[in-house]
């Protein structure tokens, strides 16, 4: 399986952003067109899109919805595959993207409260279209927008949601995430070593190096956001760089 690079469209009150340490206010980014950006993505070779409602993943409300829904109808045609996260808090939520054309809804809080969803999403829907999302602050799954602590390791959550179904995760170092300070590979690399299904790191990519590190660790992507957005390197450039 090629190691592939996955641009973000983090989306806010119908925007585009990219905010710093997932704290509201300190958008470092912001975008009126978040389907221009998606469509714009595509066009310098992205293959899947990671679209996140951000006010969904806060607030629990999920606002950009309508935004969502504009960037399925317009990019699917083009061949990508597009994961989609943020307040997806329940069977009908998840049911409601991945009918519109989502491949894989991304589960955090609600795995976490509710991990039987993850296996009723599983079994109605496939494996491969259900991804828990892994969010590590000093060791420790956080939920609701980061703003909460659970007292699990990625390790062992990891193991459990495999045993549910899940059929990827999505692993984001907060220490490192935003911050355009590089990333540090431990953390994913002993996740990927700890579970079978596919992992998708993300988190604290400054350089194209950040990007050979995280390959190394096995993992199957990577999600990259602000160090896209503020011109640290090109799309086309962390293409070719892992290849």
């Amino acid at each position: 399986m090629t190691f592939e690079v996955i641009p973000a469209v983090d989306m806010k009150n119908g925007k585009c952003v990219q905010l710093v340490q997932g704290v509201p206010g300190s958008e470092m980014i912001s975008i009126d067109d978040p389907v221009a950006v998606a469509i714009d993505w595509i066009s310098r070779g992205a293959k899947t899109l990671h679209l996140i409602d951000l006010d969904g993943a806060i607030e629990g409300e999920r606002k950009n919805s309508p935004a969502i829904e504009r960037i399925v109808n317009k990019c699917k045609p083009l061949g990508v595959q597009i994961q989609v996260g943020g307040g997806i808090r329940s069977f009908d939520n998840a049911t409601e993207l991945l009918n519109i054309g989502v491949d894989r809804v991304i589960l955090s809080t609600a795995a976490v409260n509710k991990p039987m969803l993850v296996k009723e999403l599983s079994d109605a829907f496939g494996r491969e279209h259900i991804t828990v999302a892994l969010d590590s602050r000093d060791g420790k799954v956080s939920i609701e927008g980061w703003k909460k602590q659970s007292e699990f390791t990625a390790v062992q959550m990891g193991k459990r949601f495999e045993e549910l179904g899940a059929g990827s995760i999505l692993f984001t170092n907060i220490d490192t995430e935003g911050l355009l300070s590089g990333v540090d590979t431990k953390p994913t690399e002993e996740l990927v070593k700890s579970v079978g299904i596919p992992v998708i790191a993300s988190g604290g990519v400054t350089g194209l190096n950040d990007l050979v590190a995280l390959r190394n660790t096995g993992a199957m992507s990577v999600v990259v956001g602000s160090a896209l957005y503020t011109g640290r390197f090109t799309l086309e450039e962390a293409i070719n760089i892992i290849r």
